[in-house]
């Protein structure tokens, strides 16, 4: 953006804010993505930044160094409350004092509670002018996966499946390669390339040997998760075993596999958890357990079991459907997502932000999920 540039309102400084902060999506994880505009009183550009990359400088500091000298007299337009904790940086808030910033507009309070308005006070009481609230629900919807992490101690969890026009996820004799096209699985590998990691299930590593890598290689290399109560779907020629100097492997077993198998699998390179279950590996416990690692993003590719158990756990926040324009017909195969389900068709769409675009002959759907009445499930 050129120093000319003259905003027209504030809500338009912050909306710039917030899409450079998303371009943090995938490498500032565990922190959340945030985005700082400086502008002159009149509303021209100074300076922006945003959060790239976690331990390097955040959105306010980056924006304070662009700007220099000329940030002192001037507007501080930020996504989220400037920190006033020493963390893996020093506090954002001590350095926009330093820099002589006159007024403060933050998009939304940090419910970080070691944060929690902490910044915000600690900028008042500089003398500076604050205002908290500017494009607050576009800003809330940026910082989601943080809040929930931090907040509910679990992980953003975004499930995917590619099915055909019909709702087919495989064929009667179980073939499934491949329902979606090559640029719908390029765009697959992309995002999983910005996952912290990605979650299967025993039965899709038995029928499928799934790699769960993105290729090319993107900004994260996700754990590769498996749930598999008896640790009995992996082996020495299985591709997660095969492909372990490719990523990490972390194998979720219950009461039920034996201290032998837990043995072999560790000899196998791959690290296991054991679950309290006695015979059933529990998906809340494993995300518990990922939250507690700071994994931010998680990726479901799995089948309608274990998809069925994390929407009927109201575990889903964001889908990715790829729809492929083939029928199979057959009425012997499950749906995408098994499990309960709803009792009822629910009135409208279940998605907030939806959105879909074409990849090849496909269609991509995707969204936020909207949390449905209890009554409803």
């Amino acid at each position: 953006m050129q120093a000319e540039h003259q905003f027209d309102s504030d809500e338009s400084i912050m909306r710039y804010a917030i899409e450079l902060a998303a371009k943090g999506f995938g490498t500032a994880e565990p922190n959340p993505l945030v985005g700082a505009v400086i502008v002159t009183p009149q509303r021209h550009f100074v300076a922006a930044g945003y959060h790239q990359r976690c331990g390097e400088a955040h959105a306010e500091a980056a924006a304070l160094q662009q700007a220099g000298e000329a940030a002192r007299g001037n507007d501080l337009f930020v996504t989220l409350e400037p920190c006033s904790h020493t963390g893996r940086t020093p506090p954002c808030a001590d350095a926009v004092i330093r820099a002589g910033i006159r007024r403060v507009v933050a998009g939304c309070q940090d419910p970080a509670p070691w944060v929690a308005g902490k910044g915000l006070q600690k900028l008042r009481d500089a003398g500076i002018a604050v205002e908290c609230g500017c494009c607050e629900a576009e800003a809330g919807e940026l910082i989601a996966p943080f809040r929930k992490r931090v907040t509910e101690q679990l992980p953003w969890v975004h499930a995917k499946w590619a099915m055909t026009l019909d709702g087919r996820i495989a064929a009667d004799s179980g073939h499934s390669q491949w329902i979606s096209g090559a640029d719908s699985r390029a765009i697959v590998h992309e995002l999983r390339g910005r996952m912290d990691a990605i979650i299967t299930g025993a039965g899709t590593v038995r029928g499928d040997d799934p790699l769960l890598t993105a290729r090319p290689p993107g900004p994260r290399t996700p754990l590769r998760v498996v749930l598999d109560s008896t640790g009995q779907s992996l082996h020495e020629q299985s591709q997660l075993v095969t492909s372990r100097d490719q990523g990490p492997v972390l194998v979720c077993v219950s009461a039920r596999c034996e201290e032998d198998r837990r043995s072999h699998l560790r000899q196998l390179g791959l690290e296991v958890l054991d679950t309290s279950g006695d015979t059933q590996v529990c998906l809340t416990e494993v995300l518990q357990e990922l939250a507690r690692r700071e994994l931010t993003h998680v990726l479901l590719e799995a089948g309608p079991g274990l998809l069925g158990t994390a929407f009927d756990a109201r575990l889903v926040d964001e889908v990715h459907v790829f729809v492929a324009p083939k029928i199979v017909g057959g009425s012997s195969r499950a749906s995408a997502v098994g499990g309960h389900g709803l009792q009822q068709i629910p009135g409208g769409s279940v998605l907030h932000q939806a959105k879909h675009r074409a990849c090849g002959t496909d269609l991509l759907i995707e969204g936020r999920m909207i949390r449905l009445p209890q009554e409803n499930s």
